[in-house]
């Protein structure tokens, strides 16, 4: 969001009141009847002063009608007053938690949009940081903007019966607001940079805290408490400098809002006395100006709260701007996609084909599909932004890799192993060459279908503090129940049932927050049955079978050749997915059809382990050094 701030400011409450129009069309309305009914109070006050009080104390007389019709009149006033302040206040803090509960929304939703390198840039403590202090402080100039329109409607009519009762007392209640936008001028200028300077400060305390939790087993281990507690302690105390400065300056503005009515009604006694002295102005007029400034104290700062809440709710919504607004790899049409052989690489060599396994990996049933994708990359590659000028993490790759292989990808660190897999699972769309899925370039696959077909499996095995079902299922509410024989099979193929079997509830037992239950092992296995269960095409295993002993890994690795025991939605029979794997340990290696040999992003070579053994003298440095290693 840019511009001046008056527009950033009206491009704000536009688009907050825009999440709940109903909620603030009822408060709006009714914080402007309350205003109506406000300065009708006042000059029901001054009609009854002149009518009924002036005439009582000069002992001309008061009829009892009379009396009984200005008490009447104030009751009315009196329960529209109320009823409208109720109204008001019930819905715009439904309206204000609508505004909050978007920006939330809209936050979440932009971090499953955006692509992994986005997220790689920013911490974490930063994005929690943007879902619930930004946002928070994004919506809080909406809790007091209802009863501030009804104040500035307030305003404009006090005026106008001001002016009828005497100009001058007109001029006096007109020149309140003014002074209000000069007082908040002043106040903006040295709040903005206090206000973003706090929000930075908290953003930076939840990633310390982030960082400290999330390492808590290192911490504790090494026996480097005291040193997070120092780094906390630091960013405590800067978040505590901040806020006290944000503190000190409004507790300036504050005491300055509230002298402006007071003073104008101090203003209002001495020019209305000397008018009533020489009948220029009636009592009445008098006492209807200075009551009307008198209430006008406590509303008059709701204003001053808009104005002053402002410039925190736009350094909120300015940093959730910075998600919104991330660029995000689109979608694009299948006929917009170009021909990856005629345009996206015409002077790249020709695929790489990996062969097709070579040894039977369990016999696929006949009549059986192939359920593995056929996948292809030409010429891909990935550029970002160094130091010293653009970096390759990824060139020129260019494979075919038929249904149903297993292929290892190997390298030393920093080779880009992680990255290839993160270009062909479109985690990280590619900066050149093309990706495709039986043909289909992966840029034009629906992200709901792609998710589908392509599961990813990480070294850091994630488990998410419920049960062993959720976490294999990870449905959500509405979704249709996933029978437990499927849920059962995708533990089996992964060799953790006899784990979940032992568990005391089985699959309803909770796995505690990331897995604590579980060995790191467990949770690996656990997160292949979770990928299982989804019968993708093509796996991807980014060292995820690194904590698994030799053994187990070959046992998994042997079921992924075929799903002939678990038929598929549509009640189909087929063989297992195409596997593409990083792998460092021999054993891993051993398991793959066909083997990758990447080195500073590039592929060296591609072949069986014996082939790349005979002839890739890199490829055989790298082994004879994880077997030392393992040694």
């Amino acid at each position: 969001m840019t511009g001046g701030f008056l527009r950033r400011s009206l491009t704000l409450l536009r688009r907050g009141i825009a999440a709940s129009p109903r909620a603030f069309a009822v408060a709006i309305a009714a914080s402007a009847l309350w205003g109506g009914a406000t300065v009708a109070a006042g000059w029901l006050l001054g009609r009854i002063t002149d009518g009924v009080i002036v005439p009582a104390l000069t002992g001309d007389g008061v009829a009892d009608r009379d009396i009984w019709l200005a008490g009447g009149a104030l009751l009315i006033v009196g329960l529209v007053t109320a009823a409208c302040v109720a109204l008001r206040r019930v819905y715009a803090g439904i309206a204000a938690f609508d505004v909050q509960a978007d920006h939330r929304r809209r936050v979440s939703r932009a971090y499953l949009e955006l692509p992994m390198a986005w997220h790689r840039r920013h911490p974490t403590g930063a994005l929690l940081s943007h879902a619930s202090a930004d946002a928070e402080a994004a919506g809080e100039v909406f809790v007091p903007l209802p009863l501030a329109i009804g104040v500035a409607v307030m305003l404009v009519m006090a005026a106008g019966a001001m002016l009828a009762a005497d100009v001058w007392l007109g001029v006096i209640g007109i020149a309140v607001l003014p002074a209000v936008l000069v007082a908040n001028a002043v106040y903006r200028r040295a709040m903005t940079p206090a206000v973003s300077r706090a929000q930075a400060e908290r953003a930076h305390v939840a990633d310390v805290a982030h960082a400290s939790f999330e390492a808590a087993s290192v911490v504790k281990t090494l026996g480097t408490a005291a040193h997070e507690v120092a780094l906390f302690r630091d960013a405590t105390e800067q978040l505590r400098d901040a806020n006290t400065r944000v503190g000190r300056i409004r507790s300036v503005f504050d005491p300055v809002l509230d002298a402006i009515p007071a003073f104008a009604t101090l203003l209002v006694l001495v020019v209305g006395a000397e008018g009533v002295h020489v009948g220029r102005v009636a009592a009445g007029g008098v006492v209807t100006a200075a009551y009307l400034l008198s209430v006008m104290t406590f509303p008059v700062r709701a204003i001053g709260f808009v104005l002053g809440d402002l410039p925190r709710s736009l350094v909120g919504h300015a940093r959730i701007a910075g998600v919104l607004d991330a660029p995000r790899e689109p979608d694009i049409q299948p006929d917009t996609v170009a021909d990856p052989v005629s345009e996206a690489v015409p002077t790249r060599r020709d695929p790489v084909d990996v062969p097709s396994a070579s040894r039977p990996r369990g016999a696929r049933p006949r009549g059986a599909r192939p359920r593995g994708a056929r996948l292809e990359l030409r010429g891909v590659g990935l550029r970002v932004p160094g130091p010293a000028g653009p970096l390759d993490l990824v060139r020129d790759v260019t494979l075919a890799v038929p249904s149903g292989a297993r292929v290892a990808v190997v390298g030393p660190t920093g080779s880009g192993k992680s990255t290839l897999l993160d270009l062909v699972g479109r985690l990280t769309p590619a900066t050149s060459g093309v990706v495709q899925l039986d043909g289909e370039d992966v840029r034009a696959i629906p992200r709901t279908r792609l998710a589908r077909d392509v599961a990813y499996v990480a070294q850091e095995a994630f488990v998410f503090d419920d049960t062993v079902r959720e976490n294999v299922t990870l449905s959500a509410p509405g979704d249709a129940p996933v029978p437990d024989a499927l849920v059962w099979d995708a533990l089996r193929r992964a060799h953790v049932d006899d784990v979940v079997r032992a568990l005391p509830l089985g699959l309803d037992s909770p796995l505690g927050e990331r897995g604590t239950t579980l060995s790191g092992g467990q949770r690996q296995r656990l997160a292949i049955a979770r990928a299982l269960l989804r019968r993708p095409r093509l796996l991807l295993l980014d060292d995820a079978t690194s904590a698994l002993d030799p053994v187990v890994e070959r046992a998994i690795l042997a079921e992924l050749a075929t799903f002939d025991g678990a038929p598929d939605q549509h009640g189909a029979h087929d063989g297992g997915p195409t596997v593409l794997m990083a792998a460092y340990r021999p054993a891993t290696i051993a398991q793959a059809d066909v083997v990758v040999h990447l080195e500073a992003g590039a592929v060296v070579d591609v072949g069986t382990v014996a082939e790349l053994l005979a002839r890739d003298a890199g490829f055989e440095a790298l082994l004879t050094a994880y077997d030392r290693d393992r040694s």
